[in-house]
């Protein structure tokens, strides 16, 4: 009889180079366990939604929504506002201290912003620096190439001083109340925001404007980084331009009369 079979060595050989099971073959069942543990609960979290899902087209719905909403407010606004003004109107045809004030109102109206106004004027446009990505100088920082709150209001507060009688900003009439304020480079005005260029457009003498233009240090700041960091600056003599009416609201904090 042979000494073995060949199915026999064949055995043998296999439990020869047979190695013991290590560590990490006993941890490999716990691995799979732990993982499925872990898929099942993230299922459960997410509830057939994405984990990981952008929310910036969600917040663009709200801000629009928003947008949406602010707009019918102020629609309502000019309608209730307009009711009013007719039933004023309509008493003032029979009463008269009623009729009286409402004329004494309409007078003030000019003055007070209310009522579009037409004739040769100024405008100021100031404009953030053409500069691309990664084509910034070395030492200049992003802050030096966009227009700041305080380079509109510089621009605003000379124009005044050399006698606008009325002022838009972004088409927008202004008022001795209305606050100019930036949000990055953006100009947020009467709850609006607008992208530069900012433009600024004032009825008055524009040569007297642009000599209070000149002799604002303000101004001439703005004006010296116009030509270290390309910033946009432009003044325009309008021979005819119309501001419009305030369109917002009129309601004031405190007010002081004057003698």
């Amino acid at each position: 009889m042979p000494e073995s079979t060949p199915w026999r060595a064949a055995v043998r050989s296999a439990a020869r180079v047979r190695k013991p099971r290590n560590a990490w073959s006993a941890l490999v069942p716990l691995i799979a366990l732990a993982a499925g543990l872990l898929f099942t609960t993230t299922a459960k979290t997410a509830d057939g939604t994405a984990l990981r899902e952008d929310r910036r087209p969600r917040l663009a719905q709200v801000v629009d929504e928003e947008r949406n909403r602010v707009t019918a407010s102020q629609q309502r606004a000019r309608e209730l506002a307009a009711a009013v003004k007719s039933q004023t109107d309509e008493l003032a045809r029979t009463d008269g201290p009623i009729r009286a004030e409402s004329d004494r109102a309409k007078g003030m109206e000019p003055a007070a912003g209310f009522t579009a106004l037409r004739g040769p004027g100024l405008t100021v446009r100031l404009d953030d620096a053409a500069q691309r990505p990664g084509e910034r100088p070395d030492g200049v920082r992003p802050d030096d190439l966009v227009v700041h709150q305080g380079d509109v209001q510089a621009a605003v507060n000379a124009m005044w001083a050399g006698g606008a009688e009325a002022m838009s900003i972004m088409g927008v009439r202004v008022l001795s109340t209305s606050a100019v304020r930036c949000v990055g480079n953006t100009l947020l005005l009467h709850g609006r925001v607008y992208s530069p260029p900012f433009v600024i457009t004032a009825i008055g003498d524009p040569s007297a404007m642009q000599r209070a233009l000149g002799e604002s240090d303000g101004v001439r700041l703005f004006k010296d980084a116009v030509d270290h960091f390309q910033l946009g600056y432009q003044e325009t003599v309008e021979k005819d331009v119309t501001i419009p009416a305030f369109e917002g609201s009129s309601a004031l904090r405190s007010a002081k009369v004057t003698s």
